[in-house]
């Protein structure tokens, strides 16, 4: 059964892979670095500030880089125990794969899924009874990690299991979030509500 979906994740990338072409090579790889997505992560902490203030802020911004910690950590965990070579590093495609980046880590799952999708879950949750179409902010982490698979860079399933550990850290953080707003008597965002 595992030797079945290894397979069936195989395929799915060489088909998700095959629909990339060379004009458009380079906008996935802006698309893939962090650094340029930075005008929308600026967008949602002015947002943020907007709600719950500048101590607010700071705080959701200490959550934030604990959990994106923690979550690269769990993944390089996961990456280093189970050692899948990424597919641009696969000898069973040489040839048939479109490769236009190549790293020498592992593959297994994907950080740029798991930290993308664990701080949108943490952000959608904070900010979904302020703003209508919050919702929308789950594009990023689809955007996002979709460009590893046309790089070259992980299978779908290592997207997935990113996408899953992901939602479940950004879910845990949330409460801890709302825990600690309790605790200490702080005004959080989901508190804020009217």
């Amino acid at each position: 059964m595992l030797e079945h979906l290894i397979n069936l994740d195989k395929e799915l990338f060489l088909f998700l892979n095959g629909l990339g072409s060379e004009p458009f090579d380079g906008f996935w790889m802006i698309i893939t670095k962090q650094f340029y997505w930075s005008p929308l992560f600026i967008g949602v902490l002015y947002l943020i500030q907007k709600k719950v203030g500048w101590k607010g802020l700071g705080i959701i911004i200490l959550f934030l880089a604990a959990l994106i910690t923690f979550t690269d950590q769990i993944t390089n965990l996961f990456k280093f125990s189970f050692e899948r070579l990424r597919p641009c590093n696969n000898p069973e495609f040489e040839g048939i794969m479109r490769e236009v980046m190549n790293r020498k880590s592992f593959s297994f799952f994907s950080g740029h899924a798991s930290n993308s999708f664990a701080s949108t879950i943490f952000i959608v949750l904070i900010l979904r009874k302020y703003y209508k179409h919050t919702y929308l902010l789950y594009l990023f982490p689809l955007i996002f990690a979709y460009s590893r698979i046309y790089l070259g860079l992980h299978y779908p399933g290592d997207i997935l299991t990113g996408y899953l550990a992901g939602g479940i850290f950004g879910f845990a953080f949330y409460k801890l979030y709302l825990s600690f707003g309790k605790k200490y008597n702080l005004k959080t965002a989901a508190e804020n509500c009217g």
